[in-house]
């Protein structure tokens, strides 16, 4: 394993305790959107674990963790949307 690829996976792991540490402190509506196929899908899936109420997660079929910033077709802008006006008020 090179040294870049040991910093990324190294950034990846803080990332993730920051938000599974988030998630347990903080009692907003959280919305976990994950691509089925995702390497990363256990991040979300643990941290959804973690969260306080209320929470939801989604899947997104046939989508991997870069699908969902560069493909816009496969962003699911009508689970957000629903999201936020059910959470937001």
């Amino acid at each position: 394993m090179g040294r870049h690829r040991k910093i990324v996976v190294l950034a990846g792991i803080i990332l993730f305790f920051l938000l599974v540490a988030t998630a347990l402190y903080i009692f907003t509506p959280f919305l976990f959107i994950m691509g089925d196929r995702a390497h990363s899908r256990f991040f979300s899936e643990n941290a959804y674990a973690a969260a306080a109420e209320p929470k939801e997660i989604y899947n997104v079929e046939y989508a991997e963790h870069i699908d969902l910033y560069d493909r816009v077709d496969r962003i699911p802008f009508d689970k957000l949307e629903s999201f936020f006006q059910e959470n937001l008020k």
